[in-house]
C-alpha cells in the first residue's frame, strides 16, 4: 500500500462556507484553484528567478474561458497536509520555494478562529550554492466575490497604517444576505489581497492578461486597468502583488500574502442580521487586515504547534493513516461553519449542509461532527445547539420532537424545505440533541448547559420513550436510503439517548431519575437484542431477515459509560463489519455498496483491538488516496470502485476524530 498520502483535494484558503478554496490536482499548477462547489476561484502564483518566470500555482484549465499562462512550471517535489496548513515545495533554476497555506483556525481562540483571513507564506532559498534574484507574483481573481460570471465588480486600493497596500474587490450591486441556497457563492462584501512590507512590493489591479504580460515582460503593468466596473467574463479582473526578495542565497528569504474577506453581515438569525464574530474586536476590514499583519508570526507559530498536537493525538490513537485523514478533515469541518454571536453575546457555530441541501444548523450534520469539537473546544458544541433550542421553543415549531434545521444558509429564520411530517426525522433529531447534550456535559464535567434547556430535553426524552423502541416509517440521518420502518440502528439511538438523559439527571443531582432511565434503557436494550438478532450479527430492520447495517449509534453506550447494551453485541458487529469489507470499506448496510466515512469511523471505534480498528479504517484511507472523485472530501462514496455518491466538503468529517476522543475519555478514567 502506498506510503505517501494523496488527498482527493487540498485545502488552501479555508475560512467559512464562502471563502473556501481548494486544489483538486496532483500538482498545484495542474488546474485552476476551486471553490468547494467546483467553480473556479482562481489564484495564480509565479516566481521570477534570474529573469525567467516559472509558474507554481493555477493558470491552467482546459475548460476555462481564459488563456493558459504560457511559461514553464516549477517542479513540485512535495506536499504535506497538516491540520491548519497545506505546505508545497517546488524547485527550479537553483531555487527551492516553499508555499505554506495556513488558516489559523485555532479551536481554543475563537476570536482568531473566526477571523476571515488566511495566510500564504512563501519562502525561497538557493539549493545550488549560487545567489539568485527572486521575485514572487501572487494574484486572486474576481471570481472570489461573485456567484456567476456575468456579475460586475469594482476594485480599489488603500494604504494601511502599517504601510501595506490593500487591494479590494466586490460586486457593484452588494445585495447583502439576499439569497440562500446550496450550490452558490458569495456575491456581496469584498475580497482583500495584501502582502508583507518586509520586502519591496508592487501591486496591480487589472485583467487576467496581466499574467501573460508579466511572463513576457518580467514586470507588472505600469498602471492599473481603469475599465471598471466590469463583469468577470470581461477579461477576468484580478488583484495582484509582486514581491522582490532581492538576492537569495542558502539562507531562506520569506514573505507572506493575506487573502481576506469582509462579508459585512454574515447570517440572518430569526430576522436579525448578524456580523461575523470577529467584528466584536475588529470593527472594520482595515482593522482586520492590520491585525492579520501584526499577528502573522505569532499565528504561524501557534498554528504549527496545533498541527503538532493534533498529529500526535492522531498517531497515538490510530497511526499514520489515521493521522493523514484527520489532518485533511480538520479545516474542512471547521470551515463549513460560520461563527456569529446572538443578542446575548453567546456564540452560534452555524454549519452549512454543503452540497447536500444547503440547510443551516442541521442537527444530523452537527451530531456526527461533534467528536472534533468535544475534543478541542466544547463551547463550539453549544454553538451548534443554541439555534435549535431557540427554534424548538418558539411558536413557529409545531412538533413535540426536535427540528431538523433552522433554515437555509445563510438565512436562519426557521425550517423552509418542508414542514410536513413525512419530511421530518423525529427520533433521529431527538436522539441527536440528547446525545449532544450528554456528551457536552461529559466533556465539561457539568450539566449546566443542559439545565438551561431542560424542558425541551425532557420533552424529547419522553418522545423517545414512547416511540423509540420500534421506530415507525420515517427518515433517519441517512435519508438518501429512504424511509424505513423498524430501523434497528435508529432504535439504538433512542435507547442510548434515554440512558444519556438519565446521565444528565444524575449530574443534576436527581439519582432516582438517573437510575430509572438507565433501567428503562437497559430493559429496552434486552428487547432490542431479541428483535434484531440475525445469527452472527444484527439486522438493518427488525422485520428484515438476512439484513445488516453499521450500528454506529452504539458507540456512545461505552463512551458515556452507560453500558446498557451487552458488550457481546459490539463484538459480533465489529467482527461482521470486517468480514463485509470491500476494497474501500464496509458498506453502510446490505442494500447498497456505498458507505459513510463518519459512520465507518464510529463503527471502527467500537473495536476492542487496534488491529480491528485499523482493519476498518485503512480502506477509507485508501479510498481518499485513490479515488478519482477529486473534490473536497466526500463522506458518501461507493466501497467497490471509490466513486463519490454525493456530498462534498461537509462538516461531518469532524466525526473522524471519535477514536481520539474515545481514547482521551478512557484515559481520563471512569464514567460521568
Amino acid at each position: 500500500m502506498p506510503k505517501t498520502f494523496r488527498p482527493p483535494a487540498v485545502p488552501l484558503i479555508t475560512v467559512d462556507p464562502y471563502l473556501n478554496i481548494w486544489s483538486a490536482a496532483n500538482q498545484l499548477f495542474d488546474n485552476e484553484t476551486k471553490h468547494w462547489t467546483g467553480k473556479n476561484n482562481g489564484m495564480v502564483g509565479m516566481a521570477k528567478i534570474d529573469g525567467q518566470v516559472w509558474r507554481f500555482m493555477g493558470g491552467y484549465d482546459r475548460r476555462s474561458d481564459f488563456e493558459t499562462i504560457d511559461c514553464p512550471t516549477m517542479n513540485q517535489v512535495s506536499l504535506q497536509v497538516r491540520a491548519l496548513s497545506s505546505i508545497y515545495t517546488f524547485e527550479a533554476a537553483g531555487i527551492r520555494l516553499t508555499v505554506d497555506f495556513t488558516t489559523p483556525l485555532l479551536p481554543d481562540d475563537l476570536d482568531i478562529l473566526a477571523r476571515p483571513a488566511s495566510y500564504v507564506t512563501l519562502s525561497a532559498q538557493s539549493i545550488d550554492g549560487k545567489p539568485h534574484q527572486v521575485e514572487l507574483y501572487y494574484d486572486v481573481s474576481g471570481e472570489l466575490c461573485v456567484d456567476y460570471p456575468l456579475q460586475e465588480v469594482i476594485p480599489s486600493r488603500q494604504t494601511l497604517d502599517n504601510g501595506a497596500v490593500a487591494l479590494k474587490m466586490g460586486t457593484t450591486t452588494q445585495d447583502i444576505l439576499r439569497r440562500s441556497g446550496d450550490d452558490i457563492r458569495i456575491d456581496w462584501g469584498y475580497v482583500y489581497l495584501t502582502a508583507s512590507t518586509a520586502h519591496p512590493v508592487t501591486t496591480l489591479i487589472s485583467d487576467s492578461g496581466a499574467r501573460a504580460r508579466f511572463v513576457n515582460n518580467g514586470a507588472l503593468d505600469r498602471t492599473d486597468d481603469s475599465n471598471f466596473p466590469r463583469a468577470i467574463l470581461d477579461g477576468m479582473p484580478i488583484l495582484a502583488t509582486l514581491t522582490d526578495l532581492g538576492t537569495v542565497g542558502s539562507e531562506a528569504r520569506s514573505t507572506y500574502i493575506i487573502v481576506a474577506y469582509d462579508d459585512i453581515l454574515s447570517i440572518e438569525y430569526f430576522g436579525t442580521r448578524l456580523p461575523g464574530y470577529w467584528r466584536r474586536t475588529l470593527p472594520t476590514a482595515e482593522s482586520l487586515l492590520l491585525a492579520a499583519h501584526r499577528d502573522h508570526a505569532d499565528l504561524m507559530a501557534r498554528s504549527a504547534a496545533f498541527n503538532e498536537r493534533l498529529e500526535a493525538d492522531a498517531l497515538a490513537s490510530g497511526g499514520r493513516k489515521y493521522a493523514d485523514m484527520l489532518a485533511l478533515a480538520y479545516r474542512q469541518s471547521v470551515a463549513a461553519h460560520k461563527i456569529v454571536a446572538d443578542e446575548n453575546g453567546d456564540i452560534l457555530f452555524l454549519s452549512k449542509e454543503n452540497l447536500s441541501n444547503g440547510c443551516i444548523n442541521t442537527v444530523d450534520v452537527s451530531y456526527p461532527s461533534i467528536p472534533l469539537y468535544l475534543l478541542y473546544n466544547p463551547e463550539l458544541v453549544k454553538g451548534l445547539m443554541r439555534g435549535i433550542f431557540r427554534y424548538a421553543a418558539s411558536d413557529a415549531w409545531p412538533y413535540d420532537f426536535a427540528p431538523h434545521d433552522i433554515g437555509r444558509y445563510p438565512l436562519a429564520n426557521g425550517q423552509v424545505y418542508g414542514m410536513a411530517m413525512h419530511r421530518q426525522m423525529p427520533i433521529e433529531e431527538c436522539g441527536n440533541m440528547l446525545l449532544m447534550a450528554a456528551t457536552l456535559a461529559k466533556a465539561e464535567g457539568n450539566a449546566d448547559f443542559a439545565a438551561q434547556n431542560w424542558e425541551l430535553l425532557s420533552k424529547w426524552c419522553g418522545y423517545l420513550r414512547e416511540n423509540g423502541m420500534d421506530p415507525g416509517n420515517q427518515l433517519c440521518t441517512d435519508d438518501f436510503g429512504g424511509h424505513l420502518a423498524h430501523n434497528a440502528n435508529l432504535s439504538i439511538k433512542a435507547i442510548v439517548a434515554i440512558a444519556a438523559y438519565g446521565l444528565l439527571c444524575g449530574m443534576r443531582g436527581d439519582e432516582g431519575a438517573k437510575e430509572a432511565h438507565l433501567a428503562e434503557a437497559a430493559k429496552m436494550a434486552q428487547e432490542w437484542e431479541k428483535m434484531a438478532r440475525e445469527g452472527d450479527h444484527y439486522r438493518l430492520a427488525f422485520d428484515s431477515e438476512g439484513s445488516w447495517s453499521l450500528k454506529y449509534n452504539l458507540v456512545w453506550d461505552t463512551m458515556l459509560g452507560l453500558n446498557v447494551f451487552p458488550p457481546e453485541i459490539r463484538k459480533r458487529e465489529v467482527a461482521y463489519y470486517i468480514r463485509q469489507r470491500n476494497r474501500y470499506g464496509t458498506p453502510l448496510d446490505n442494500r447498497k455498496t456505498y458507505t459513510k466515512s463518519d459512520w465507518l469511523l464510529w463503527s471502527a471505534a467500537m473495536a476492542e483491538s487496534q488491529e480491528d480498528f485499523a482493519a476498518l479504517i485503512e480502506p477509507l484511507w485508501l479510498f481518499q488516496h485513490e479515488t478519482g472523485s477529486r473534490v473536497p472530501t466526500t463522506d458518501w462514496y461507493y466501497t467497490i470502485d471509490g466513486r463519490m455518491t454525493g456530498f462534498v466538503n461537509r462538516s461531518v468529517v469532524g466525526g473522524l476524530f471519535i477514536k481520539v476522543l474515545a481514547d482521551k475519555w478512557a484515559n481520563a478514567g471512569g464514567a460521568v
